[in-house]
């Protein structure tokens, strides 16, 4: 679950249900500053033993499934990921839906709503009877078969068609697109003129060794008859032509 965020990518970290704390400890362990970190528990009694174990990480005591309401006026800037070890599957699907596109409306447009879930299918329906669904796409990692039951972890990000529909974040979602192709093509550039130098000393170092080795061998006493011997059959057959 760690894994699944993009710790370059500016912004608080949002955890649903950290319960105890390990995805908090293993969010910390990637490198994450505990102050981007805020943790979203229903228990007041974890709530206090994770400001125990985390000094510097905000705990917020409320409902997830509220998610507008529990977090109003401590999220002051997009979102780079919600982290969620909700049970998805004990709450109806109308719920799994309102509780994403909560998550959606606060991610910055390179965000990830990471989830973790036992089971093969998606907890989140792509669409259901009824309930209006954020359009998302969905990426789930390899079952975890020695879990009992199989466990994975599903990705879920906003169509990029849903966003830029949104005329109020379109420049900025465009800007932050543009910024991370920049830096891409400057990468791939950079690479090209390291691999082009590269091969130009590979050549230069081969030319060397071979000028260096021809010299040599017309430096032989014992292969420099030879070479006057081969020259001179060839200005005969030229002559003869």
């Amino acid at each position: 679950m760690a894994r699944c965020v993009d710790i370059d990518l500016p912004g608080p970290i949002i955890e649903l249900g950290p319960g105890t704390g390990p995805v908090t400890q293993a969010l910390l362990q990637r490198g994450i500053a505990p102050e981007r970190l805020i943790l979203v528990e229903y228990d007041p009694a974890f709530c206090r033993l994770l400001e125990r174990r985390f000094p510097g990480v905000r705990v917020v005591q409320g409902d997830a499934y509220n998610l507008g309401e529990t977090l109003a006026g401590v999220i002051e800037e997009p979102v780079c990921a919600v982290v969620s070890s909700l049970p998805l599957l004990n709450k109806p699907e109308a719920d799994r839906l309102a509780l994403l596109t909560d998550a959606f409306g606060m991610l910055d447009p390179a965000g990830v709503f990471v989830q973790f879930t036992y089971g093969m299918m998606s907890p989140i329906p792509k669409r259901m009877a009824g309930a209006a669904a954020p359009a998302f796409s969905a990426q789930a990692s390899q079952p975890v078969w020695l879990n009992l039951p199989p466990a994975r972890v599903w990705c879920y990000r906003p169509s990029l068609d849903d966003i830029l529909v949104k005329r109020d974040g379109a420049g900025r979602i465009l800007g932050s697109i543009k910024e991370r192709t920049g830096r891409v093509k400057d990468e791939i550039l950079d690479t090209c003129d390291r691999i082009e130098t590269e091969l130009r000393l590979a050549r230069d170092r081969m030319r060397m060794d071979i000028e260096g080795r021809a010299a040599r061998v017309r430096s032989d006493r014992h292969v420099r008859p030879a070479l006057e011997l081969l020259r001179r059959i060839g200005e005969q057959r030229r002559a003869r032509r």
